[in-house]
């Protein structure tokens, strides 16, 4: 088989999967709006806690701001996760992803995911992992070990391979579209996340430094 034949049958795959996805379908535009949506809120609401310390002063004090503000991204995490599912139930099966090897890369990318989610917020602790650093509670030490030791992101990767995981279980096309959308949310988030912590923590560092001379 030449190149042309073979970039015609990954084109035709593309095509096939794309004709098995229902864009009308309202619960896939209520899972996109979710996967949207909950990034922007969290990184606008860390952000004015960060400036304002509006949650603090709700809640008396920052770690009870920085928890209620952890359990209002894990309710609409579980949001999310429920509009996802309903999405997929309601889109059609593709027969390009319907066969047993498919499914068992998706079975084993959603272990895969879980595990970085889960050591990870092991690792991190409540306030570690739900933006704590807004809050002005800070780690001593940068977490090294794994997961993060083999990425830098383990619980937006993790959580991405586990909805590519469960899209490909399924056996939903769809569910191809709404991953990539959680993959370029969570890497639209990092570009704020990032430079704003490290501007924390330098900030930190440096009175730190003057502390001592």
């Amino acid at each position: 088989m030449d190149f042309k034949e073979s970039f015609r049958g990954i084109r035709s795959a593309y095509m096939e999967l794309f004709h098995d996805v229902d864009l009308e379908e309202p619960s896939f535009s209520t899972a996109m709006y979710f996967i949207i949506f909950n990034p922007t809120f969290w990184n606008i609401a860390a952000r004015l806690e960060y400036h304002t310390h509006f949650l603090t002063k709700i809640t008396g004090s920052a770690k009870k701001g920085c928890y209620l503000l952890a359990a209002t991204i894990f309710t609409l995490g579980v949001g999310r996760d429920l509009c996802f599912h309903k999405a997929l139930d309601a889109q059609p099966l593709s027969p390009v992803l319907d066969n047993p090897k498919v499914k068992f890369v998706g079975q084993a990318l959603v272990i895969a995911g879980q595990v970085l989610v889960g050591t990870s917020m092991w690792q991190l602790g409540i306030t570690g992992t739900y933006l704590g650093d807004y809050f002005g509670i800070l780690m001593d030490h940068i977490v090294t070990s794994f997961p993060f030791n083999v990425c830098n992101n383990p619980m937006y990767q993790g959580s991405t391979l586990s909805f590519l995981g469960y899209s490909l279980v399924t056996g939903k096309a769809a569910g191809l579209i709404l991953a990539f959308m959680v993959y370029a949310m969570y890497s639209f988030a990092l570009r704020f996340e990032e430079p704003f912590t490290a501007k924390i923590y330098a900030e930190r560092d440096d009175a730190r430094s003057r502390k001592n001379e």
